[in-house]
């Protein structure tokens, strides 16, 4: 009798052990699958659309403001890019017409980001940067919009068709997102949409760049060689530690020499890129610095880039020349060039450049992250002007004002008022600045801007 209530108990003990096992393992498996579902990334991809018998592909739909201005859609079998079937869109004549597809993705984080990419081609459209729109319109559970869109802006060839993109972190409560193909405004227009995706990406993090600008100026050099020598030695007393950029001041051969600026004008490369060369070396920076160039009998105000390595990276010619330069014998430069960095985008401008909208509008329409202003004296609201209106940053050197650096938002985030002195800062370009109103201005400045519109000038013939 004995054994046998051990053996029972023994045969007890053993069945809550597996059963101890079985519950340990179904635990496991399901924080396992938790895991596994928080690891995993949304990603969607569109292409080859096909009608169902509503006419619309299976999960899309279509949306206008207003049914008198909703345009044309269809699925077009004949225009594809990879597989048969695009989504198109037609004005159908109606000169207000807003509208196209949409589709809902779920299951969003918020905080996490995304990349949209969509490809386009186009029939009968004027100006595409506003007829042609894509957005990520940002949803949260009740299904309302959660801030402003965002406004994919990056557009680059792909073969026949044109790739739009953007990488974008969802807003704070956003549950799902609409993919909104849209056409504004072009009445005897068609944009066939097609090889459309969402994914997720990891997050870029920061992107920081250090700037310094100089605040100084000679006297009494009586030559080009001495006044680069004193701007030299300053940047190399008042700039210390990492940095990525030095920027000095316009005309840094002519400062101080009390000789004309067609006297100290020289081939680029030439004797000044050579000493900004070294300072590049030496501090494993970029430089750049307002000089004079003589090519032939021409002779510019231009200001040069210098990389890390000490290589000219490429120069701008002064656009906008006061009356006294142009009396001088100077001449005028005709395009606004971006460079490509190991950081980011760059743009110059040069002192009077600064006074016009354009000439900072055609540096940030490129890509330019960052414009570098050397400059002789300053109107500072209009300098903050151009940071803010074309939402990049914008660092100036300066004789006559103080030397600052400003952010997207027109903010100054460092100033240099002494003589001998830097002013230095550590930006992110991977910083997306939103106003509450607006949303994000880089996007908003991109997509909006209208220079389809003409400008006449009364008395000129156009």
């Amino acid at each position: 009798m004995k054994l046998s209530i051990c053996a029972e108990e023994g045969s007890l003990e053993l069945r809550f052990s597996k059963l101890w096992v079985l519950v340990l393992l179904q635990v496991l498996m399901l924080l396992a699958m938790a895991v596994a579902a928080q690891s995993q990334t949304l990603r969607v991809n569109f292409s080859g659309f096909h009608p169902q018998g509503d006419g619309l592909p299976e999960g899309w739909t279509t949306w206008a403001p207003r049914s008198e201005i909703a345009p044309r859609t269809f699925v077009d079998s004949l225009h594809y890019r990879s597989r048969p079937g695009s989504l198109a869109i037609s004005g159908d004549g109606n000169v207000a017409v807003f509208g196209g597809w949409r589709h809902s993705v779920t299951g969003v984080t918020a905080g996490r980001w995304y990349r949209f990419t969509a490809h386009y081609r186009t029939e009968g459209i004027r100006y595409e940067p506003w007829q042609v729109l894509s957005r990520l319109d940002w949803i949260d559970a009740a299904g309302k919009r959660v801030f402003h869109p965002d406004f994919p802006y990056e557009v680059r060839p792909a073969g026949q068709w044109m790739r739009v993109a953007l990488d974008a972190p969802a807003p704070a409560g956003a549950t799902a997102v609409w993919l909104d193909l849209f056409l504004a405004n072009a009445p005897y227009g068609t944009v066939w949409w097609d090889d459309v995706s969402l994914e997720e990406i990891p997050d870029p993090g920061p992107r920081r760049v250090t700037i310094a600008t100089i605040k100084y100026m000679p006297k009494g050099t009586k030559s080009a060689a001495e006044s680069v020598r004193q701007f030299i030695e300053i940047a190399d007393r008042a700039v210390t530690g990492p940095i990525d950029v030095i920027l000095l001041p316009e005309g840094i051969t002519v400062a101080g020499t009390e000789k004309s600026m067609v006297e100290v004008a020289e081939p680029l490369p030439g004797p000044t890129t050579a000493r900004l060369a070294e300072l590049a070396r030496r501090k494993k920076s970029y430089v750049a610095a307002g000089v004079y160039e003589r090519e032939g009998a021409v002779v510019y105000n231009t200001a040069v880039l210098i990389d890390r390595s000490g290589n000219l990276v490429g120069k701008y010619r002064k656009v906008y020349l006061p009356y006294n330069e142009v009396e001088d014998g100077l001449t005028q430069g005709d395009y606004y060039p971006v460079f490509q960095t190991d950081f980011g985008k760059i743009g110059m401008m040069v002192c009077y450049d600064s006074e016009f909208p354009d000439p900072a509008r055609a540096l940030a329409l490129q890509g330019a992250e960052i414009i570098l202003l050397p400059i002789w004296g300053a109107d500072e609201l209009l300098v903050r002007a151009r940071a803010y209106e074309n939402a990049v940053f914008l660092a100036q050197s300066c004789y006559s004002n103080p030397s600052f650096i400003v952010d997207p938002l027109g903010q100054v985030l460092a100033m240099a008022t002494e003589a001998g002195t830097a002013a230095v800062a550590t930006i992110d370009l991977n910083r997306r600045y939103k106003e509450e109103g607006i949303g994000v201005l880089r996007e908003r400045f991109r997509k909006d801007l209208r220079l389809d519109v003409p400008m006449p000038r009364p008395g000129y013939i156009p």
